[in-house]
């Protein structure tokens, strides 16, 4: 029966998008990109064909060519990606969130963003521009350091102790000489971030951005995003403590905003 149902499946099924998937999965495999030949060979097509695609993909931003020639997969992924991850709850995370970084922005001139982590990492899921003059450009889509950044270590401390563990086993980047590379160091500061209830980037992603952040978590306690705010190295002491109460208070007013 399940040979059957198979069968009249196939009979349902665009071949050109078949391949297209074949070739997507081929360059998931390779993240440091493949060339027309590669995927002329792995996928058993004619060139023509693999270049028709590939050139279909690029144009949607759903593969991208490097200098050297070869091909990754694309940027727009990752947008599609994002509402894969909202759509995990029964709300949509990233629409429910875009009132209250809207607000943010509004009261602080800044750019907001609202992270979450998946298994691959930590991925920005919603964000609101800034209008104050040099306010940092926050996009959707964008994969973030797992540990360096304000909102990455507030999601990293409120992991259940074996994922927290799995992802303090895998090698901790230095991205800048105030990137934390060492676990114990680490470790010690997610303590610090969950006694606290804020995090601050002081430069650990980019000597110039420096950020703070604050937790969102839904009516069982359980925390689901971070809402952060990132700003130019430089600021007064009191502009970050404005910055730093108004994403406290934007975090709060989401949870306490969430549905039952």
């Amino acid at each position: 029966m399940d040979q059957m149902n198979d069968a009249g499946a196939a009979k349902h099924t665009i071949p050109v998008i078949d391949r297209m998937m074949d070739l997507l999965a081929a360059l998931e495999r390779r993240p440091n990109g493949v060339t027309i030949r590669e995927l002329t060979a792995v996928l058993g097509l004619p060139r023509t064909t693999v270049y028709r695609i590939v050139n279909t993909l690029q144009g949607h931003d759903m593969v991208r060519r490097d200098d050297a020639g070869a091909y990754h997969l694309g940027r727009r992924l990752l947008k599609l990606a994002s509402h894969v991850v909202a759509s995990v709850s029964d709300i949509d995370l990233a629409a429910f969130a875009q009132p209250f970084l809207d607000k943010l922005s509004a009261d602080l001139g800044e750019g907001t963003k609202l992270s979450v982590i998946d298994p691959e990492g930590i991925l920005v899921l919603a964000a609101s521009q800034g209008r104050r003059e040099y306010a940092l450009t926050v996009a959707p889509g964008q994969r973030m350091p797992i540990q360096a950044g304000a909102a990455s270590k507030m999601l990293l401390a409120h992991l259940p102790p074996d994922e927290l563990a799995a992802w303090l086993a895998k090698p901790l980047i230095a991205f800048t000489s105030k990137s934390i590379t060492d676990p114990k160091r680490l470790m010690t500061e997610l303590t610090r971030i969950r006694r606290l209830g804020w995090a601050q980037d002081r430069g650990e992603n980019a000597p110039s951005i420096h950020a703070f952040a604050a937790p969102v978590f839904d009516r069982s306690g359980r925390l689901v995003a971070a809402i952060s705010v990132p700003f130019l190295a430089g600021a007064e002491p009191s502009r970050m403590e404005e910055i730093r109460i108004a994403a406290i208070d934007a975090g709060r007013a989401m949870s306490e905003a969430m549905p039952v």
